[in-house]
């Protein structure tokens, strides 16, 4: 079982590596000169199931280039370094269907750049439509 599960992350991350990334009318200036960022910004709530939004977040932080420090799949959060600060990725359920994820800094600091936050979330609303496929036992 843990086999199967590593090798379907391991797929899951090859396909969403090829997934193009589209680029919007965006000041890259403000997204990475650091400021202090709402905290109304950092959560977001989808029409998904937090399991799927849980390895959406993995990929995400994957597709931009974060250290992920730790994961921890049984409370649902990750632990990552980003631009030289530490920040917890939460997954949390609304409901069967929805789901709710929290990115803060883990010194209570919102002086960061914010685009460590939109980015984040702008690969789960891109690619969030991708179905989660099992992967056949070999």
């Amino acid at each position: 079982m843990e086999r199967t599960i590593k090798i379907f992350i391991t797929v899951f991350f090859v396909i969403l590596s090829f997934l193009p990334v589209a680029a919007e009318d965006v000041n890259p200036a403000t997204l990475v000169t650091p400021q202090n960022v709402d905290y109304k910004i950092c959560t977001r709530s989808y029409i998904m199931k937090p399991e799927k939004l849980f390895y959406m977040a993995i990929a995400s932080a994957q597709a931009n280039r974060f250290d992920i420090n730790e994961i921890q799949s049984k409370t649902g959060y990750i632990l990552f370094t980003a631009a030289g600060k530490e920040y917890l990725a939460s997954v949390m359920r609304i409901d069967s269907n929805n789901s709710q994820l929290r990115i803060t800094p883990v010194n209570n600091n919102y002086f960061f750049a914010p685009g460590i936050v939109l980015n984040f979330f702008r690969y789960i609303d891109l690619n969030g439509a991708t179905p989660l496929v099992t992967l056949k036992k070999i």
